[in-house]
């Protein structure tokens, strides 16, 4: 299946019905008086969340979303029938950008744009994108004491209309972020059952792949593996400048470093040009990092020697582990102290909530 995980649409909620114009013609009744219903109301675009998607692949190929229009009111007072409200399902993380108001004359309209109208992260969480117009008033609501025969109904209202931007940000706890051929998406399969393509060449992860590690009973954790970065990622080179934002909601950076064949490459330089493209792309300043210096088993005395100049160079609040995913070693440390961080993250935010 192709990741998608960025579409535009036109999206365009259904017109409110007419009002009726229509008088009462009983033979008993001699003056019969307006009888007009009223128009239905026009449906509404609304996305909905749905935990059994990964992609908005089948976005891709719907470029408009129209709802259906309200149905003109009747004589007798009937009312017109609602138009139906068009349910599109979105994977969770979905976020919904309004790039351009298509109506001049929507409420909306003199907004700056673009703006975000939300986002749906439960699973059957619906969010309107698109509101639809409103049912016009029959003539049945414009009689009065001079007039008793009014000839005249509501037109029903415009339904929004919209360009809309809808973006997949992946919802994970930690984030594994690092150069290309690190190790990340083996470090992923061997902690969690995620089978992301594992093989030794540059940019194997083309997409995000998401892993729940249980550490126990009660301590899990979601891990998300995004294609590696290089250097002027966050300008558009390489493949990760598309994917940082799969970043921007997890709550714990896991920086996965390794040792390559280039001399000119060090964990910390490498450790530095990661750091760098998170700060030039924004919002992750604050977020709890932990290091973990991949491929343990196979170092030469001279790479250990780095890992520890890469420890002394960092914060003592970020802490540096060796691991080898290959062989597991230093896994379950590694991951009781990613969960740690979380808790505490989870503890602040919960507190900052008041809850």
């Amino acid at each position: 299946m192709h990741f998608v995980d960025r579409v535009r649409v036109h999206v365009e909620a259904g017109k409110g019905g007419d009002g009726a114009v229509a008088f009462r013609r009983e033979a008993h009744v001699a003056r019969g008086g307006p009888s007009g219903g009223d128009g239905g109301d026009g449906g509404d675009v609304v996305l909905v969340g749905d935990e059994g998607l990964s992609t908005l692949l089948d976005l891709r190929y719907r470029k408009h979303l129209r709802a259906e229009h309200g149905r003109p009111g009747g004589s007798k007072d009937r009312h017109g029938r609602s138009g139906e409200d068009l349910l599109v399902r979105v994977p969770l993380g979905t976020v919904a950008i309004c790039e351009e108001e298509l109506d001049a004359e929507a409420d909306d309209a003199r907004r700056p744009v673009p703006w975000v109208i939300g986002e749906v992260l439960r699973h059957g969480e619906r969010l309107v994108i698109a509101r639809g117009g409103r049912g016009g008033r029959g003539n049945i609501h414009f009689r009065g004491p001079t007039r008793q025969a009014p000839d005249e109904a509501e037109p029903g209202t415009p339904g929004e209309v919209r360009l809309v931007r809808l973006e997949l940000k992946v919802l994970a706890d930690v984030g594994l972020l690092g150069f290309p051929n690190v190790g990340k998406s083996t470090l992923l399969s061997a902690v969690s059952r995620a089978r992301p393509k594992v093989a030794d060449y540059p940019f194997t992860t083309l997409r995000p792949h998401l892993g729940v590690v249980r550490l126990d009973d009660e301590r899990t954790m979601v891990l998300a593996d995004v294609p590696g970065l290089i250097e002027g990622a966050s300008e558009g080179r390489g493949l990760g400048h598309d994917f940082l934002r799969h970043l921007e909601r997890t709550k714990v950076l896991l920086h996965v470093l390794a040792f390559e064949d280039d001399p000119r490459r060090t964990p910390l330089r490498d450790f530095e040009v990661i750091e760098r493209e998170l700060e030039r792309h924004g919002g992750f300043a604050g977020r709890p990092r932990v290091v973990a210096v991949n491929k343990a088993d196979v170092w030469t005395a001279e790479e250990r020697a780095q890992v520890d100049e890469l420890r002394r160079a960092l914060p003592h609040d970020v802490p540096v582990f060796e691991i080898s995913a290959a062989t597991h070693t230093g896994l379950s440390a590694l991951l009781d102290a990613l969960h740690h961080r979380l808790s505490q993250v989870r503890a602040a935010d919960e507190h900052r909530n008041g809850t």
